[in-house]
């Protein structure tokens, strides 16, 4: 699924003028994404960064020595260890969705981004997996925002001009079990915070496969915005008025 998207996201690059020194790949995970800019824009210093340090990319020696190993940061996307306006390209692909507050991310990528920076993401929103929160219960399946609410965010985060649109891919398979067998293999999981914490037990796991559909709905929601260049301070003119006393 992130290959995919990915994939569609670097299409959209195609009409946007860009010639960036410095990308910033966040959540990049094994750093797929952060290898494909690096092959677009060549020159340019891409740093891959993720919360995980065991996801991070680990470039071979031949990479390193080509000197196209992108640079691993382990770090919170809601706290970047990167100096203000030193990003020309910010790049999130499916990981704003595992946040807690996506604001506090788009505040501190419109930081580190250099002015008329862009940012382009994509993320979940809330109609996926919808066949599975409907068989499964609400509180067992992640909580998604609508993209709506992500637009409202990035403007509140100072970016100009936002564009947001989406799409809806369904996957198919032969069985439920072929479902919940993939999204157990993505090492993807419910991080809701009233989520149950106990074992589900063979009852519900018999009902679930039960009642779910052998398919599944991803909503995917993309966006782009641009850091806008500081206006030029007004010239401030001073006038003193001088009053002749008779």
């Amino acid at each position: 699924m992130e290959a995919e998207v990915a994939s569609r996201m670097l299409e959209r690059l195609d009409y946007v003028k860009l010639s960036p020194r410095r990308i910033l790949d966040g959540g990049s995970g094994p750093g797929r994404d952060a290898r494909a800019l690096t092959a677009r824009y060549a020159g340019s210093q891409v740093i891959a960064l993720d919360f995980s340090l065991a996801m991070l990319p680990r470039p071979g020696l031949l990479e390193r020595l080509r000197g196209r190993a992108p640079l691993a940061v382990c770090a919170d996307l809601a706290q970047l260890p990167l100096p203000e306006g030193t990003i020309d390209l910010a790049w999130s692909n499916m990981a704003l969705h595992w946040l807690n507050e996506p604001l506090a991310a788009f505040r501190e990528l419109q930081r580190v981004l250099a002015p008329e920076g862009l940012l382009m993401f994509s993320t979940l929103g809330p109609d996926t997996l919808k066949e599975l929160r409907a068989a499964a219960g609400e509180r067992r399946v992640h909580a998604f925002l609508d993209m709506h609410d992500l637009g409202d965010m990035l403007v509140a985060a100072g970016f100009s001009a936002p564009v947001m649109d989406m799409e809806l891919l369904s996957l198919a398979y032969p069985d439920p079990s072929g479902l919940l067998a993939d999204l157990r293999a993505s090492g993807q999981t419910c991080a809701r915070a009233d989520r149950p914490r106990g074992l589900a037990g063979k009852r519900f796991g018999a009902r679930l496969r039960s009642a779910l559909a052998p398919h599944a709905t991803f909503e995917v929601v993309y966006g782009h915005a641009w850091k806008a260049a500081p206006r030029a301070a007004e010239e401030v003119k001073t006038v003193r008025v001088f009053k002749r006393i008779p």
